[in-house]
C-alpha cells in the first residue's frame, strides 16, 4: 500500500437486480453501493466501499496553506520570533523588501484568448538541462536551524519535483552530504579577495561532484540587519532569557529542529564557508567573513579559470555589472538584492531586467527577490528572464512540513504557472514576450 493511502476493499457477491425501465445510469457516476434488496436497508453482501486517496490530494494538515504567503503565517506561529524575524526580515527600513513586491504590481497582463492551451507545459532547459518548473529554490543561509536538517529536505524536494536547489555557503549540513541526497544541486559561495582561499574552496566543491557554482556579489559587508538585534537572534546564538523565553514557548521548533539536532548530529557547525569545516553555530569563533570586501572581478576571472563547470553570479542589480560579468566569463548571472537583506533602498531586480538583458550576450538572465505568485514567475519570463529562484516560501515550507511542505509549496507554484499560462494564452514558456504585458500608470 503507497504511503499516505487507505483502501477498504470488501468483495461482493453478485446480486440479482429486476429490470429497470427509463434510462440507465453512467457507471462511471455512481458509487459502488449496490442495491439493498429491501428498501431502505443494505445488505452486507450489497455493501462494498473503496476509500483511496488521489496522489494529487492535498495532505490533510496542508489544507489550509493555499499560496505561498500561507506559509509565512503558519511559519510565524511555529517558529520562535527571533527564528522567523531572521528569515522574513530585512535591513533597516525594509524599504528594498517592498520594492520587490511592489515591482510586479507594476505590469498587468495583456492575454489573448480563444487559444487552445491544452497542451501547456511549464517545463523548461536551462543550462542544457531540462526542468519541470522554471523556478528554484535560492540560498537559504542557516536552513537547518529553522527546519530540521533543512538543507537536505530542500535538496530532496527539489530532486524531486526536478527544479534547481542552491546550497547557501551558509549552511549547516556539508555540502558533501547535500550533494549526495541531490546530484543537481548548485553550490552557492561567499568569497573573500583572497585567491588562495577561493581556490581551496572551489576544489573541494569541484571534488565533491557539484556542477554549477554561484559566486555572491553583494556581501562584500553583512547588511544592518536592525531586526535581528530587536528580536534577539545574534551570531553566535546568546542564550539571553528572552531566546530562552521564545525558545520555551515553540516546544515543537525547539525540541524538533534544535534538540533533535544535537540529539543526533551534535551540536551544528557552518560546514561550507572555507575549504575546511567551520566554527560551531554557538561558537564564539564566528564564521569567517573577513575580507570579503576586497572580492574583485580579477577573483571572478581567476575561478572562471579553474572551475570547470557553469559559474553563475548572483547579487548583481547594475545592467552595467551584467556586462562585465559576461566578458569575465561567467554562464550565467542571478539579479538580485539578497531580498533585501543587504542594502536598504536597492533596486528592485525586476525593474532593471530589461536593460539586464540587453547586457546578457549568451549569458542566462536570472531572476530572484520578491516572487510568490506563478503571476510574477509570468511576469518576470515575459519581461526576459530565463528561469527565477524563491527563498524564503521554500524554507517556511521546510520548516512547518519538511519534505512535504516543500513539495506542496512547489505543486502550489507549478499550478498557478501553468493555470495562469492558460489564462494568459501560451503552451510554453518560450511564448511570452513583452508584448503579453501593460505597465500599470498607477498601481495600487
Amino acid at each position: 500500500m503507497a504511503d499516505g493511502e487507505h483502501v477498504i476493499d470488501t468483495q461482493m457477491a453478485p446480486v440479482q437486480r429486476e429490470p429497470q425501465s427509463g434510462p440507465v445510469p453512467d457507471s462511471k457516476a455512481v458509487t459502488t453501493l449496490a442495491d439493498a434488496p429491501t428498501p431502505g436497508i443494505m445488505s452486507a453482501e450489497a455493501l462494498a466501499t473503496s476509500v483511496r486517496r488521489s496522489a494529487d490530494a492535498t495532505p490533510y494538515g496542508f489544507c489550509d496553506l493555499l499560496a505561498l504567503d500561507d506559509f509565512e503565517r503558519h511559519a510565524r506561529r511555529h517558529l520562535p520570533r527571533m527564528v522567523f524575524q531572521y528569515v522574513a526580515g530585512a535591513v533597516e527600513t525594509a524599504a528594498s523588501l517592498r520594492a520587490n513586491r511592489a515591482a510586479y504590481t507594476r505590469w498587468s497582463f495583456l492575454p489573448r484568448r480563444m487559444v487552445d492551451t491544452s497542451s501547456r507545459s511549464a517545463a523548461t532547459t536551462l543550462f542544457g538541462k531540462s526542468y519541470s518548473v522554471p523556478f528554484g529554490i535560492a540560498p537559504l543561509g542557516g536552513a537547518a536551524f529553522v527546519a530540521y536538517r533543512g538543507d537536505l529536505r530542500l535538496a530532496e524536494a527539489a530532486r524531486q519535483v526536478n527544479m534547481p536547489m542552491i546550497l547557501s555557503a551558509s549552511s549547516l549540513i556539508s555540502l558533501e552530504d547535500v550533494f549526495a541526497q541531490n546530484p543537481d544541486a548548485w553550490f552557492q559561495a561567499y568569497l573573500p579577495g583572497d585567491q588562495c582561499r577561493i581556490d581551496r574552496l572551489v576544489d573541494r566543491v569541484a571534488a565533491a561532484g557539484f556542477g554549477t557554482l554561484v559566486v555572491t556579489a553583494d556581501t562584500p559587508v553583512l547588511g544592518n540587519r536592525e531586526h535581528n538585534t530587536r528580536s534577539g537572534f545574534s551570531m553566535p546564538i546568546r542564550v539571553t532569557p528572552k531566546v530562552a523565553w521564545q525558545s520555551a514557548t515553540h516546544p515543537r521548533w525547539l525540541l524538533g529542529t534544535v534538540a533533535q539536532t544535537f540529539w543526533r548530529h551534535g551540536p551544528p557547525h557552518f560546514e561550507n564557508m572555507e575549504a575546511d569545516r567551520g566554527p560551531p553555530m554557538l561558537s564564539r569563533a564566528l564564521r569567517n567573513t573577513t575580507a570579503r570586501d576586497k572580492l574583485s572581478w580579477t577573483n571572478l576571472e581567476a575561478i572562471r579559470r579553474r572551475w570547470k563547470g557553469t559559474l553563475l553570479v548572483k547579487g548583481l542589480t547594475a545592467p552595467a555589472d551584467v556586462a562585465v560579468a559576461r566578458d569575465s566569463g561567467a554562464d550565467g548571472v542571478i539579479l538580485s538584492n539578497h531580498g533585501g537583506r543587504q542594502l536598504d533602498y536597492d533596486v528592485s531586480p525586476l525593474d532593471v531586467l530589461p536593460e539586464a538583458v540587453a547586457q546578457k550576450g549568451g549569458m542566462a538572465a536570472i531572476v530572484d527577490s520578491g516572487i510568490r505568485r506563478g503571476t510574477d514567475v509570468l511576469k518576470a519570463l515575459a519581461l526576459g528572464a530565463d528561469f527565477v529562484f524563491l527563498g524564503r516560501p521554500f524554507l517556511f515550507a521546510a520548516a512547518i512540513g519538511g519534505t512535504p511542505g516543500v513539495l506542496h509549496a512547489a505543486r502550489i507554484l507549478k499550478e498557478e504557472v501553468e493555470r495562469d499560462m492558460a489564462l494568459v494564452g501560451v503552451t510554453r514558456l518560450s511564448q511570452l514576450a513583452p508584448d503579453l504585458l501593460r505597465p500599470v500608470p498607477h498601481p495600487v
